[in-house]
């Protein structure tokens, strides 16, 4: 396994009434031992998978949920084939009581297959659970998600949203890299994704220096820490993460939020408008447009437009619900052309 010399830094205590506020005066990552002990989901993880798995089932509705399901081989590993052709798992709808008799049924095996059921919102599949089982954030408005399986191991991938994850039964290593990374993590195709975000192609723990060379300054950077029961972790929007399930029952609950507007859209579809549009121009031309995105997106600020009349600015203009709507319009009919 490799090893990560820097911990994760642990907070000193989380005042959840205010977590918003703390979080924005942090830098990076943080730890909170014991944030969600007291949950009730936590408590009887304590006691075993079978007390955890009657208590989920005393809140679902029946609801079909996504599962991922790997070979032994794999190693809990959900990623893709040798080639990058395809996927080393399969995707399946199924029952939840289905999908917890299927981890229970594996729990002696020392190379069980790879059950993995991951980003499930709570109120979809167990209305009522959050209740009790999910932090009070208070004006911030979450999505509560679980994830749960055997044995797994998620490649570092980033989140545009904000993200606190909260363990609840099994422990987990997370390994986080700063957003610079990027270009050290060698990651795979944007558009053909294992779970919806690009992935590293490298495997943290048995990396192949040769094929990856700069990965070893990627884990320079890299910060590490081991979460038991009742732990949580604040992930920061846009840090890489890869994610270990270490037992043979692993469940964790996961907050995320956005910093932004609702009505903002998501930057990645931004991104392949510009791979389509931008990336291939001759070089003066990408020189060129960097400067325009520069002066319009990433530099932007109130002198901008400030020459420009306030009913005439259009985009350039401070955006809200109807002005976003009104853009999307805009470009839709420009794709559609």
């Amino acid at each position: 396994m490799t090893q990560v010399a820097t911990k994760i830094r642990e907070g000193a205590g989380c005042d959840i009434s205010r977590i918003e506020e703390q979080l924005a005066a942090e830098a990076g990552p943080l730890v909170f031992r014991g944030l969600a002990s007291e949950w009730p989901l936590v408590k009887k993880g304590r006691i075993s998978s079978a007390e955890i798995a009657g208590y989920l089932l005393d809140f679902y509705d029946e609801a079909p949920v996504t599962v991922f399901v790997g070979e032994p081989d794999t190693g809990g590993r959900i990623f893709y084939t040798d080639d990058l052709a395809a996927t080393n798992f399969k995707q399946t709808k199924l029952r939840l009581d289905s999908v917890l008799d299927q981890i229970q049924a594996h729990e002696a095996d020392s190379e069980p297959p790879t059950i993995y059921m991951g980003s499930m919102a709570l109120d979809y599949c167990l209305p009522g659970l959050r209740e009790s089982n999910s932090l009070p954030l208070g004006d911030i408005k979450a999505s509560v998600r679980i994830w749960m399986g055997n044995r797994s191991k998620v490649a570092a991938h980033y989140d545009v949203l904000e993200n606190i994850a909260c363990v609840c039964a099994g422990h987990r290593r997370f390994t986080l890299f700063p957003p610079d990374q990027l270009a050290n993590l060698y990651i795979g195709p944007i558009d053909f994704t294992p779970a919806g975000q690009p992935i590293s192609l490298v495997d943290l723990n048995d990396p192949d220096f040769d094929r990856y060379p700069r990965f070893a300054e990627a884990l320079e950077h890299a910060q590490e820490a081991e979460l038991e029961p009742g732990d949580a972790i604040y992930i920061p929007s846009m840090w890489w993460h890869h994610v270990e399930g270490l037992d043979s029952f692993n469940l964790l609950i996961n907050h995320w939020w956005r910093q932004s507007p609702a009505f903002m859209g998501a930057p990645a579809d931004a991104l392949m408008h510009a791979i389509m549009n931008i990336r291939d121009l001759p070089e003066d031309q990408r020189r060129a447009w960097k400067g325009i995105f520069d002066h319009y997106v990433f530099d932007a600020n109130q002198q901008t437009s400030a020459h420009i009349p306030t009913a005439k600015r259009g985009a350039l203009g401070e955006l809200d619900e109807n002005a976003a709507r009104e853009l999307r319009t805009l470009l839709r009919n420009n794709l559609n052309r």
